[in-house]
């Protein structure tokens, strides 16, 4: 098997020489590409009728960073675990990052949760009474000690504010309310940390949602400063929503901060990225390699239902991989080329040329030279782990997002 994944990649690595790629860079900036998944993709998850729970599941962050750790060590580029709270909450955060750097891990963006707790049934930064708003703010302050606690510089917020009809409450008093909010956690920040402002058009509020797309959240984010920037859920859009073309704008205004990568059919179903627009995948990515040095982070946002978690999360990483290196292939001088001549089907051509590249050999190799798997999927599925958690992870109650 070794062999012939090798004479694949010399393979594909011959005639990509042959149209004036260089493979190594390709390969070097593959393997610096890093990936961040979330606490959650690792517990419990299902549908809005029913959670599904599943064998071996973790019972607290500690053993979603191991489940984490498979993930990164077959993949070779996810040392990072973004923490939910208060789903992740733990007494002693100092201990929680000592255990994720003893897996060689760390911890990534801290996820405040602003929309379970009762009192935000009409909102939480946005609520009419300024009790509740306060509990919300606190509990935003409370995420950037954790934040420091941890070592993470990223925030990363999204709220389910909103109503369910017309005049139930003021569109602009909501706006300044949810402002002034953010404006005092944007003031307790250390000035590494930023703070990713996520958007969703709709859902749960039937009416209107408070931060309904990437215009509202992108004014928010200049009224608070430069260290607030946006994130761009690709679930969160109406259907046939053009969000590559989201994605340059926000990074021509230097404030594209991070990414939830997923996938939906419908309405932000969290499924395995790249499973349903594998496409829209690559251009996302072919627009990201239009700017230069945008320090964007790239994470994962999923629910795995039905579906093996952890394999899951892999299989997720592995598509990222491809799509990135698939828009790595682009002839950047050749599509510049023919859009200046006005070559509308030569343009894109250049980009289903660099698409329909079979990169799988190539992501294979990068991840044998980081130590990781040519197959990682296949050598999780033959190497035990599951059955041995599934063993001793027994008793107790499993982590999830209800």
């Amino acid at each position: 098997m070794a062999s012939t994944l090798q004479s694949l990649y010399d393979s594909l690595a011959d005639q990509l020489t042959a149209r004036g790629v260089d493979v190594e860079r390709v390969k070097a900036m593959l393997k610096a590409h890093q990936v961040e998944t979330p606490s959650w993709g690792y517990g419990n998850s299902g549908t809005r009728f029913k959670v599904y729970p599943q064998a071996g599941v973790p019972r607290d962050p500690y053993e979603k960073f191991e489940d984490a750790a498979q993930v990164h060590r077959l993949t070779g580029t996810c040392p990072s675990v973004a923490l939910h709270i208060p789903w992740d909450k733990v007494e002693d955060y100092g201990d929680l990052r000592r255990h994720a750097e003893s897996l060689g891990m760390r911890i990534g963006a801290i996820n405040p949760n602003l929309f379970q707790d009762e009192e935000y049934r009409l909102g939480s930064v946005t609520h009419p009474d300024a009790a509740v708003r306060r509990q919300a703010t606190d509990h935003l302050l409370e995420c950037v000690a954790i934040a420091r606690q941890t070592g993470s510089r990223l925030l990363s917020l999204w709220f389910a504010d909103g109503t369910n009809y017309a005049g139930q409450d003021s569109f602009i008093e909501r706006r300044r309310r949810m402002t002034e909010c953010l404006a005092e956690m944007y003031a307790a920040m250390d000035p590494e940390m930023r703070m990713l402002v996520e958007y969703k058009f709709y859902e749960p509020a039937f009416y209107h949602t408070d931060l309904s797309d990437w215009g509202t959240a992108l004014t928010l984010c200049q009224r608070l400063g430069e260290q607030a920037m946006v994130l761009v859920d690709l679930g969160h859009h109406a259907q046939g929503v053009n969000v590559e073309h989201i994605v340059a704008l926000l990074l021509d205004e230097g404030r594209l901060g991070g990414f939830h990568f997923n996938n939906r059919k419908y309405g932000d179903d969290d499924l395995i990225v790249g499973s349903v627009n594998p496409f829209e995948l690559f251009l996302i990515y072919v627009e990201l390699g239009e700017a230069e040095a945008a320090d964007t982070a790239y994470m994962i946002d999923q629910s795995h239902n039905i579906e093996p978690k952890i394999e899951a999360m892999i299989l997720s990483v592995m598509n990222l991989q491809e799509a990135y290196a698939k828009s790595l292939l682009v002839d950047r001088t050749v599509l510049a080329e023919r859009r200046r001549s006005g070559d509308v089907l030569g343009a894109h051509m250049a980009l289903l040329d660099a698409y329909n590249t079979d990169v799988r050999p190539l992501c294979a190799q990068a991840r044998e030279e980081l130590g990781a798997a040519a197959d990682p999927v296949a050598e999780f599925q033959s190497s035990g782990y599951h059955k041995k958690v599934a063993a001793d992870r027994v008793g107790g109650v499993q982590a999830s997002w209800t």
